[in-house]
């Protein structure tokens, strides 16, 4: 396994730097590229095909910021390779449209069919990030890949500009698609999924929502009696603007069985006194008001390391791949400056780069890589697998 990156503007040098890097191998199988939407993605992947050659499948897309164990960037790109003996790879694509991606994701995930198997498995999806409710990208995967594997990945970002997200299948760049890469292997496989997001006072009753727009909390205005719960001047709500910016660090909290499942409230309207999630916000269920803080939020950051790293039991990891939650990006936020020193505790960092240094301190030193997204895909068992403002971390021993 093998990761590299660069921020330089050209596509060409951009490549060439990270292939430099991410080849650690002679046997690459699976290429996933995170790449800026300020990069003309076509002409980055044909330099990534021309690197790597027609053998390696490919599989990417863009991003609102790229992870890396060097630490993370803006308007750059990242490769992940992974090669090797005791494992294979095929991957997929489905087209979907504005309003919706579930069959799109049943279509890419056909690729689970057709891998041959081995002890482990596990199949990461990448999906258009704007394209209707998110969980129809779990339903529709979970039909085809079913409990045989788990699901992991991320939805596309567009550096915030919320306009189009792209997503990349071998030669191919993409709109309105699920990418999807089914891995089996003879080494282990773990999954790690945290939060670090509090209740804030009781839950509020959804009282009425349609798919991801929730109407009315304790049957009234859901604007209303959003802000109301974290204390906030009703006034907020008629500057859309600033009540996406007030959202941002507040999300929706929905029961699960062993958990709460974070929804990222995205908008509001300040006439129909509406909010906008990302992903549904079941009807007739309880919905907690969430807040956190650097703290809470790094300490997700550990738990999500350890969970992952915990099954790959007594086996050590070669490389992980990460997706983050761009909300949680804005609480950890910080003086760019404040880097850790070599040698020094991770935790005494402060912003985005601490959570990296983190990451990369408790996976041991291997290559990592990852992005921030505009949601996160994790299902291992139960209901949901479809989160926000959360972290995913997939370690391969």
């Amino acid at each position: 396994m093998g990761t590299g990156g660069s921020a330089d503007p050209d596509p060409a040098t951009a490549v060439g730097a990270a292939l430099a890097t991410a080849v650690a191998g002679e046997d690459p199988r699976l290429a996933v590229l995170f790449c800026s939407a300020a990069y003309d993605l076509d002409a980055v992947v044909r330099e990534v095909r021309a690197g790597l050659g027609s053998d390696v499948q490919l599989i990417g897309c863009s991003t609102a910021g790229e992870l890396s164990d060097g630490g993370p960037s803006d308007r750059g790109l990242v490769l992940w390779l992974l090669g090797g003996h005791g494992l294979d790879v095929a991957t997929g694509v489905g087209i979907g449209t504005e309003d919706g991606l579930r069959s799109a994701a049943a279509e890419a995930a056909r690729c689970a069919e057709t891998v041959p198997r081995r002890r482990h498995g596990v199949l990461i999806l990448l999906a258009d990030g704007l394209c209707g409710d998110q969980m129809q990208v779990v339903r529709g995967a979970y039909e085809v890949a079913g409990t045989d594997f788990p699901l992991v990945g991320g939805c596309a970002g567009d550096d915030l500009a919320m306009e189009q997200t792209l997503q990349v299948h071998g030669d191919r760049v993409l709109r309105h698609s699920v990418v999807a890469a089914a891995v089996t292997s003879d080494a282990p496989i773990g999954i790690g999924v945290a939060h670090g997001w509090q209740p804030v006072g009781e839950p509020l009753l959804v009282t009425s929502s349609h798919g991801v727009e929730v109407r009315t909390l304790d049957d009234r205005p859901a604007m209303d009696a959003y802000l109301e719960a974290f204390g906030a001047p009703p006034e907020l709500g008629e500057d859309p603007a600033a009540f996406t910016r007030f959202a941002l660090t507040r999300p929706l909290g929905i029961r699960r069985r062993d958990r709460l499942e974070i929804r990222f409230v995205a908008g509001g309207d300040p006439v129909r006194r509406t909010l906008q999630c990302i992903a549904e916000v079941p009807q007739g269920g309880p919905a907690w008001p969430m807040t956190g803080d650097m703290e809470t939020v790094l300490r997700a950051t550990d738990q999500a390391c350890t969970a992952a790293l915990e099954g790959l039991g007594d086996r050590d990891p070669c490389g992980a791949l990460v997706f983050d939650c761009v909300a949680r990006r804005s609480v950890l936020e910080g003086d760019p400056e404040d880097v850790p020193a070599a040698g020094a505790d991770p935790a005494a960092a402060g912003g985005v780069r601490a959570e990296i240094a983190r990451v990369s301190d408790a996976i041991g030193g291997v290559p990592v890589a990852g992005f921030y997204t505009y949601g996160e895909i994790a299902r291992t068992r139960g209901a949901g697998g479809f989160h926000n403002q959360t972290l995913v971390v997939l370690a391969l021993g």
